[in-house]
């Protein structure tokens, strides 16, 4: 398993997009995403630092493992 980077919320965000997360809405400063296909809401923060263990949460959420989210950056 590898490290997980220290990344913002755009970053995050644009790796969710080349998944199959499209922009649902955005409340203040929280981006909120959504997947159809498995059916998943994410929010993300649109921080410019995002902590270790939201970014871990927002990942398993996403239901991909810490490597494939890697690949996507």
């Amino acid at each position: 398993m590898s490290k997980l980077p220290v990344i913002s919320g755009k970053q995050c965000i644009r790796a969710l997009l080349k998944k199959c997360f499209v922009i649902k809405r955005q409340e203040s400063s929280h981006i909120i995403l959504r997947c159809s296909d498995p059916f998943c809401q994410l929010v993300v923060p649109n921080h410019k630092i995002l902590d270790r263990g939201l970014l871990r949460a927002i990942i398993r959420q996403a239901g991909i493992s810490i490597d494939e989210f890697i690949e996507l950056l």
